[in-house]
């Protein structure tokens, strides 16, 4: 059995370290608090997440979900789920329009609540299972924002004490507590990842048909191979 997740971390904008036209993040909660014996905490995680900065914007843009992959000393890989969503920072005295996307670079301080700050959830796994990281992350969010009547610690520590089978093609049921269901399809092989339609869709665009890879269907009714001058000369 494995972790289904091994850490849980919310990143936001840090405004007590001001940059020169770009702000920095940094990591506001952690979960566990202590790092796991097999798997150390993700340096720098607070860079990944934002790849192109972290910025202040005017808007309240739309949340984003995307995948980083991070690979340590070991070669072992590490999936960092990030969902990215912006809410209205009011406090504000400190930070200049120069750190606001999309403004001039001019000095002086703004108004309270002008500005929206970028807040990251982070899901770390030694596993891939990207749509269940997204549907996860996605009730976490729902919950935070709608500020529904249930408690994000335990959606958390549901999360980060499920555990699954590595392989072997059996499927996992859980919930974080919240009326939902999850579902995970393990890989009959742990060398062999679930990749839904992705390999599904590279054969239709290499015009492979689904029964090339049926052995009785090659060769004849004996399922035998035989070189295609042979087929018409036999013997």
């Amino acid at each position: 059995m494995a972790r289904l997740a091994d850490y849980f971390i919310v990143v936001g904008y840090d405004h007590e370290k001001p940059g020169s036209g770009e702000g920095l993040g940094k990591i506001i909660q952690r979960f566990p608090q202590k790092d796991w014996d097999d798997t150390p905490f993700p340096q720098g995680i607070e860079l990944f997440c934002q790849p192109g900065g972290w910025q202040l914007s005017r808007e309240r843009k739309q949340p984003t979900f995307f995948v980083v992959v991070l690979t340590d000393i070991d070669s072992d890989r590490h999936y960092c789920s990030c969902l990215t969503f912006y809410e209205a920072e009011i406090n504000l005295q400190g930070t200049k329009k120069e750190e606001i996307e999309g403004e001039a670079k001019v000095s002086g301080l703004i108004q309270p609540a002008e500005v929206f700050a970028p807040k990251s959830l982070v899901l770390v796994s030694r596993l891939y299972y990207p749509e269940i990281f997204r549907a996860c992350l996605g009730l976490i969010y729902t919950v935070y924002v709608d500020s529904l009547n249930v408690s994000l610690e335990s959606l958390i520590a549901n999360l980060c004490a499920c555990l699954v089978p590595a392989a072997g093609g059996s499927q996992k049921l859980f919930s974080l507590g919240a009326g939902d269901r999850q579902l995970i399809q393990t890989p009959l092989h742990d060398s062999l990842p679930i990749t839904g339609t992705s390999v599904a869709l590279l054969f239709q665009q290499l015009g492979t048909v689904a029964h090339a890879c049926n052995l009785s269907t090659l060769g004849g009714r004996g399922g035998q191979l035989t070189r295609s001058g042979d087929r018409d000369h036999p013997g």
